[in-house]
């Protein structure tokens, strides 16, 4: 049974596929890396069979579905093969539709307020987003005394450069970064230039 979304790998890829076969060139790729997890975002209509292929075909990498915005796609991205789900904002509907799934989740909080809420809900382990715009390294700092409990995968404006600095922090468990997806790279099926990425993500921790 998975212990933890955020102890698997210092980077989580955030990724978006735009076709099957797409999606399961980029999960080999990363698993090539040394990265075998990827939170696929539920941002194009070819989303949920992507992560039906990859599924089927890379078993190795945990596949996540991201981007859950609406209740409904929770379970949609469970029938499809998710193992897990990450939202970048939390409402009361939407999180109980992750926890009607019984998959493991990270839920997106951007505030203390949300973070508090999120803790009353019973979730510690969280997404900061947006980790850059809602105050970075700073404000995960600021709030690590006060809310010992919380732990966080901060995603958005992250970048190799500055990936060390989030994962440097005590309640950072890992970062979710799309550099490792550069368009052009999917586009083209560099797939040796996103295993090189992914591996030098790999090796952040």
């Amino acid at each position: 049974m998975l212990r933890s979304l955020l102890d698997v790998v210092p980077v989580m890829p955030v990724v978006v596929a735009h076709s099957a076969e797409e999606g399961v060139g980029i999960a080999r790729a990363l698993v090539a890396g040394g990265l075998p997890v990827i939170e696929l975002t539920l941002r194009t209509p070819e989303a949920l069979e992507a992560i039906r292929a990859i599924s089927a075909e890379v078993p190795e990498i945990l596949v996540g579905a991201g981007t859950i915005v609406a209740p409904g796609q929770a379970k949609l991205a469970a029938d499809a093969g998710a193992q897990f789900l990450v939202s970048p904002g939390t409402t009361g509907h939407i999180l109980h539709a992750m926890q009607d799934t019984d998959l493991p989740f990270l839920p997106g909080v951007g505030t203390v307020s949300e973070v508090l809420a999120a803790l009353e809900a019973g979730c510690t382990e969280l997404k900061f987003f947006p980790a850059e715009a809602s105050g970075g390294v700073d404000f995960l700092k600021s709030i690590a005394a006060p809310v010992p409990s919380a732990r966080f995968c901060p995603t958005g404006g992250i970048t190799a450069a500055s990936a060390a600095s989030y994962l440097a922090l005590p309640n950072v468990g890992c970062v979710g970064g799309s550099w490792l997806t550069p368009a052009d790279a999917v586009a083209s099926g560099d797939w040796d230039r996103i295993s090189s990425l992914a591996s030098a993500a790999a090796a952040l921790r």
